[in-house]
């Protein structure tokens, strides 16, 4: 669709909300209105934003990170006990589940062994495979043996924590969540909604799938529901930010946007079509213009803020005579164009930006079919393999450990997150070094190396790292942003009084 059209129809929709007005809301919980939905509220398989946001608010975790991805204490403390060896010390905050059992050691290290287990297929079970041991010494000391060195390895340990009982148990659809969070998971009162209490206040709190930008705002705007996050096109932002009755905030975010190939396919398997596909996207453009300069440039998975980051790496260059000729030196041509699927959600603002990266890569003669999926189809088509060209955001990234996730030749799904299987010994390499290198400064000169030999191979094109944006009714305070755009703001957002 023209972009001329899809703002008529933005035009349209604002007209109709300016004729709604604001009314107030007729319910007790804070309602968050989201474009997805937490599909998955077991923490040992949870894979997708939303519901690793949500259940790092009903689950606790042995580590947690500052504000410049530095490792710090959650549930527990640490000690490096030999290269090999460490010790950990459970706390006192967090150490009640909801059921009201006592979290010990116990559930700590029936989480990590379920996990652990490749008969049980968790896809976080990679990045803890150096895990050789867990032996417990007391209700609240427990010690992780590793079968190398790593100095990252307390940053691993970031998954929330079950009740024993619960964490031997497969994977299942009635397995009840419960941890010892600030968030106590209630029910599910409708498709796409989970309720909560937050455990300190007993206020409710309910996360509402609204799939259509312009119906969350109305739903906003009528008191249907408190506030949103993300998601929305500029121009709903910037309408909400002229409301009296809504306020709107901005903060610098770190998700990586980006799009994705699949390397076994015989067209983006291809360097130079993943080249050409890189040099015919006008990211300035589609910040200034769809964006609202609402993000940055991205060069590399990490941003450069972050202590592995990579600040000199700016991206690929628009070019799109570059692309042409690549893609002219590979053989197609006129009679024998290069065409490819590009598979997004149906959320509105992924498909705009699906629709403009179309007409830019058509401008140099590649011809895009897009196809726009439910939340759920799509994203199990891209862990599946299902797709040639795919867009999606890594959130919430922490640790260098990622590279091996996403990037490494051994994880492939389902023992990692190599979606596009990209296979490249010099990454795998780049990646085993950094691991066992004996200092940070060896580590940043080695992931320095590493980001360098992804953007020349292109397993993906960096994109930009989105602001994060959240618009509220005026009677909400509290709520506050984080670059990761994380749920954190839930735990203390309120609603005062007239």
């Amino acid at each position: 669709m023209p972009l001329s059209s899809v703002r008529g129809l933005l035009l349209i929709a604002l007209a109709i909300l300016a004729l709604s007005g604001c009314s107030q809301p007729a319910h007790e919980s804070i309602r968050l209105g989201l474009a997805g939905e937490a599909t998955n509220l077991d923490p040992r398989y949870a894979t997708d934003a939303t519901s690793a946001r949500l259940n790092r608010l009903i689950y606790a975790r042995l580590v947690d990170f500052d504000e410049h991805s530095q490792p710090q204490p959650a549930l527990a403390t640490w000690e490096q006990v030999t290269p090999t060896q460490y010790r950990f010390h459970l706390g006192q905050q967090n150490r009640v589940f909801h059921d009201g059992t006592r979290l010990t050691a116990h559930d700590v290290k029936a989480t990590y062994d379920f996990i652990l287990d490749p008969a049980n297929a968790s896809p976080h079970r990679t990045t803890l495979t150096l895990i050789s041991r867990i032996e417990i010494l007391d209700d609240d000391t427990l010690d992780f043996f590793l079968g190398r060195p790593d100095l990252m390895f307390p940053g691993y340990l970031v998954i929330g924590i079950l009740p024993e009982r619960l964490a031997r148990q497969p994977q299942a659809d009635g397995i009840e969540s419960i941890g010892s969070g600030p968030l106590i998971y209630l029910d599910r009162p409708e498709p796409g909604s989970v309720r909560l209490k937050r455990r300190h206040d007993g206020q409710l709190i309910e996360l509402v799938r609204v799939p259509d930008a312009t119906v969350r705002v109305l739903k906003l705007l009528r008191g249907e529901v408190d506030l949103l996050q993300n998601d929305l096109p500029a121009e709903l932002i910037r309408y909400l930010s002229r409301h009296s009755g809504i306020q709107v905030r901005h903060a610098i975010g770190s998700n990586f946007a980006y799009l994705g190939f699949n390397l076994d396919d015989p067209d983006t398997g291809r360097l130079e079509v993943r080249q050409a596909v890189a040099l015919a996207l006008d990211r300035e453009a589609i910040i200034k213009y769809i964006l609202d300069e609402g993000a940055r440039p991205a060069g590399a998975l990490l941003p450069p803020e972050h202590w592995a980051g990579h600040p000199e790496l700016k991206g690929v260059s628009y070019d799109p005579a570059q692309a042409r000729a690549l893609l002219a030196a590979a053989g197609y041509a006129a009679d024998r164009p290069l065409t490819l699927t590009y598979k997004t959600s149906n959320d509105a603002v992924r498909i705009r930006l699906a629709t403009v990266i179309q007409d830019q890569l058509a401008q140099v003669g590649i011809h895009v079919k897009l196809q726009s999926y439910d939340w759920g189809t799509f994203y199990g088509d891209i862990k599946a393999g299902r797709f040639q060209l795919f867009s999606l955001a890594w959130v919430g990234v922490n640790t260098p450990d990622i590279f091996r996730y996403v990037f490494h030749s051994g994880s492939l799904p389902p023992d990692g997150a190599n979606r596009g299987r990209f296979r490249d010994a010099t990454v795998d390499a780049l990646i085993t070094a950094a691991e066992q290198v004996p200092s940070q400064a060896d580590q940043i000169t080695l992931y320095h190396a590493l980001q360098e030999r992804l953007l020349e191979t292109l397993p993906v094109v960096p994109l930009w790292y989105e602001d994060q944006v959240y618009a509220a009714r005026a009677d909400i305070e509290g709520y506050r942003l984080v670059a990761d755009g994380n749920y954190d703001g839930l735990v203390d957002v309120k609603r005062h009084g007239p």
